[in-house]
Parts: C-alpha cells; structure tokens; sequence
C-alpha cells in the first residue's frame, strides 16, 4: 500500500509554490518553508561557524532575510540555490567580524550523520579513540583556517553534496571557479594533515 495522494488531495507545494506565497504576505506558507529547511541552514551555518547557538541565531537572521526579501523574490534558480545565497552572504559577514571562530567536530552538531568507515565504538581502544578524536580536531582546525569562500565549497560539496553548478550560484561565480576553490582547499588540507596521512 503506497501514500500517494488520493485523486481529491492535493500534492503539497513545492518550494517555490511556498515562496511565492510568502511574497504575497502568507505567513502559514513561510512557516512551511522554515519548517522544511531550518535544520539545513542550522547544519550549514555550524559547520561554517563552530557552533550551534550562533547557528541557531544565524539561521534566524536568514530567515528574518527571507522574509523581509520575500516582496523581491524571482524564481529564476533553486528555492534552495537562492536560500543558501543568503546563508553564504550572513555567515561570511560572521566570520568577517570574528578574529577566528571557535573549533568543534564537524559533525558534532550532527545526529543523523553516522560515522563512516568506523567499527563500534566500544569495540574501539582508548588509544584508536584518542586519535581519531585528534585527527578530527585537526581536520576541523584545517577546514576553519581556509578562506571563507573556500571554506564555504568545501562545506557545501563535502556535507551538503551539492553539484558545483549549484555551488557556483551559491558563491556568485563559474564551475571552473568552483573546482579550483575546491582543488586548492583540498591541497591546502592536505599539506596542513600529513602528518596524519602517512608518507
């Protein structure tokens, strides 16, 4: 037995359906848009930032954005194209005011994300889980020390897996652009954790 609508429903709306509601000032439509991407926007901006108060308070200001942008809005991309080009805009005027952000696990704030390619964890030793537990915080230490644009495509292509197209409208550039912000992090990274890597 599927969950397919019944002849007489009605499909819910997309989110451009929803915003465009939301431009004709209807509240129940932007409660739905909220609902929907809040803990996106939340996850994106912790990762960005290194922590999840100031996420929560971001990812208000983005939405406060949302709204106050709502009379402007032209469907020309992705509702979520558009909506993380408003994220990119408030988190890099963060991390410009701060001096440096505070470090956390990347995915400390993360419940759903499972870890990858790691037993048990009480089959693990105290020694296996003290490096590991080193290792992250140096890959966390590395991703925070990059540009805010390259910092921004890292989080989006590794934690959002967002296409570079959509990357490129997110950061306001080209796919070749894109992929050279992602070669360099990814040499940069590299180069600051050999020392974890091994020859």
């Amino acid at each position: 037995m599927t969950d397919a609508p019944r002849p007489d429903e009605e499909a819910p709306p997309d989110d451009i359906a929803l915003m465009l509601a939301v431009k004709r000032g209807d509240e129940r439509a932007f409660e739905s848009l909220v609902e929907r991407h809040q803990h996106r926007i939340v996850g994106t901006v912790a990762k960005m930032l290194g922590g999840e108060a100031d996420a929560e308070d971001i990812a208000q200001q983005v939405f406060i954005r949302v709204w106050q942008s709502a009379p402007r809005y032209n469907p020309s991309a992705k509702f979520t194209t558009w909506l993380l080009t408003i994220t990119r805009n408030l988190v890099f005027n963060e991390m410009r005011r701060r001096r440096r952000a505070p470090l956390v696990p990347l995915d400390a704030d993360d419940p759903d994300r499972a870890p990858r390619g790691h037993p048990d964890a009480s089959a693990r030793s105290a020694s296996e889980e003290a490096a590991e537990a080193e290792l992250q915080e140096a890959i966390t230490r590395a991703i925070a020390s990059l540009p805010e644009a390259q910092r921004m495509a890292v989080v989006l292509r590794r934690f959002e897996e967002m296409p570079y197209e959509d990357i490129a409208k997110v950061l306001g550039t080209t796919v070749p652009a894109v992929k050279s912000l992602l070669f360099r992090a990814r040499a940069d990274l590299k180069d600051r954790l050999k020392s974890f890597l091994g020859p």
